[in-house]
């Protein structure tokens, strides 16, 4: 699992590559935390076009990482999800707690609204 972020006036974006197992959630949610704190006002996205899998362990760090946001008003969006971790995503009910965008544009329109 590969984290990085990059950050503008508006928001910070956290870019995922790989598998989201067991393993790599609580660097994942940590990760999370912290961007949460760095992005201060701002909008956080999550860039998931790279993420091939995600474990239900990961699911409840996206979920600890958007309640994180919400607690000190940070905007919390997800774009990108593939096939497989968006199914996931949909069984879970998480679509319904944390907005999903098909691509970077429309998270960025949806950030910016």
């Amino acid at each position: 699992m590969q984290f990085s972020t990059e950050g503008s006036e508006r928001m910070l974006v956290v870019t995922l590559a790989g598998r989201l197992d067991f393993g790599a959630s609580d660097a994942f949610q940590r990760s999370l935390e912290s961007a949460v704190i760095e992005a201060k006002g701002r909008a956080l996205i999550v860039d998931c076009i790279g993420l091939d899998y995600v474990s239900s362990m990961a699911l409840r760090s996206f979920l600890v990482g958007a309640r994180a946001a919400q607690a000190v008003g940070v905007r919390f969006l997800v774009f990108g999800l593939q096939k497989l971790p968006a199914e996931v995503f949909e069984l879970s009910g998480f679509s319904k707690v944390i907005p999903m965008l098909p691509d970077r544009a429309a998270a960025e329109a949806a950030a910016a609204a």
